[in-house]
């Protein structure tokens, strides 16, 4: 492995939300950014633009745009333009502005509980109604799984239901959907005349050698009902630089989603976009690396716990840095949130922000060096006692 993952970096007092949200006595395991640097390539050329010292109105570049769709096609075989990609400053900024272009006062926004929580408050946001459809829980002994429960989906679809946002990977459950999967949901939204948003800003983040397929990848027809978000953020640990893109295929639905962006979303800011193409063009041997390292963490963590905290139950994800844990066996009569925070001083992120389905669960990122993952579950290991 050419690059150190392992080093530990300290970001208090840095203006990060992770880490300086609860207090220096806590562990910070719940934000999904990660505790690595950007990639040197990035560094590099953000120190560039910095030494120019100019920091007008940015506008994306041809350059950039050429390099998405070369990427779409050499990993996805999925032939896009330039024209139809929308760059946008963040992925909850388009899940809501998809809201927004797409629907209307009170119709309805399906999404797949639980989910991430800016899911859940999106359609809200734009005076429409929120519909869930619960994933199923697959018991697989010392973990669990999560799969799609077809008739739940399908018997959630109402006359008022205009859009479907799907997660894909899938954050929390950390699930990467097969073709089959993803046609099953599609043919069930055409039915129903239901337009579809999938959130694919994991898309790159792929354990064990996993493959991923864009929905909108899956087939001409699917496409052309698919608005698909994507970004380097993740995958490149550069979220809060603000630097997303929406491809969208279908002329007219490519026009509504310009039309719902004028006058209320910022251009994205010249770092975001320098950040972005350095990323694109230079970084993929730092990506097979920490895909590698991601992948050690989350076989680490799935072995602790199923070992040393056998009350627990996480799933054992083939995509994302995160792992979703269940804690309803374990004892635990609060908050599993609360109760790791006050007595084992590790932030986690509630489960009950994911919709009711993640009630007695909690999600763990373990995109950090190994040493502080192990320490993180240490001190779960020792609250636990207490049970």
């Amino acid at each position: 492995m050419t690059y150190n993952f392992d080093q530990e970096i300290s970001r208090t007092k840095t203006g990060s939300i992770k880490w300086d949200w609860f207090g220096d006595d806590v562990l910070p395991m719940w934000v999904a950014d990660m505790d690595f640097q950007a990639p040197p390539q990035v560094l590099n050329a953000l120190q560039s633009h910095v030494t120019h010292g100019i920091f007008g109105y940015g506008v994306p570049q041809k350059a950039l745009s050429e390099t998405i769709c070369a990427r779409m096609a050499d990993q996805y075989n999925w032939q896009v333009t330039p024209e139809q990609i929308v760059f946008l400053p963040g992925l909850v900024c388009g899940v809501n502005l998809v809201c927004r272009a797409y629907g209307e006062p009170s119709s309805g926004v399906l999404v797949q509980t639980p989910i991430y929580p800016p899911f859940l408050s999106a359609p809200s946001n734009q005076g429409q109604v929120l519909q869930t459809a619960d994933l199923a829980l697959v018991d697989k002994g010392a973990t669990i799984g999560y799969e799609i429960d077809f008739a739940a989906f399908e018997a959630a679809i109402t006359k008022q239901t205009k859009l479907f946002i799907l997660c894909h990977p899938h954050n929390p459950t950390g699930v990467s959907y097969s073709v089959d999967d993803l046609t099953r949901m599609a043919e069930i939204c055409a039915r129903h005349g239901v337009i579809i948003c999938s959130d694919e800003i994991h898309c790159d983040l792929l354990l064990d050698g996993t493959s991923h397929v864009p929905m909108a990848a899956v087939s001409p027809e699917i496409s052309q009902n698919c608005i698909t978000l994507m970004a380097p953020s993740k995958t490149f640990n550069i979220p809060g630089l603000g630097c997303s893109f929406a491809i969208v295929q279908n002329p007219d639905l490519l026009t509504q989603l310009n039309q719902a962006r004028d006058g209320i979303v910022p251009w994205v800011n010249v770092l975001g976009l320098t950040a972005a193409q350095a990323a694109y063009d230079e970084c993929d041997p730092w990506l097979a690396d920490l895909r590698d390292y991601l992948t050690a963490n989350r076989n680490f963590l799935t072995s602790y716990i199923t070992e040393k905290l056998p009350s627990l139950r996480p799933t054992h994800p083939n995509a994302t840095y995160l792992t979703w844990i269940d804690c309803r066996q374990s004892g635990i009569e609060d908050n599993p949130h609360k109760f790791f925070l006050e007595h084992g001083k590790v932030a986690l992120n509630d489960g009950t922000a994911f919709g009711k389905a993640g009630e007695g669960f909690v999600r763990l990122n373990f995109g950090c060096p190994r040493s502080q993952l192990e320490e993180a579950l240490d001190r779960m290991q020792t609250a636990l006692k207490i049970v």
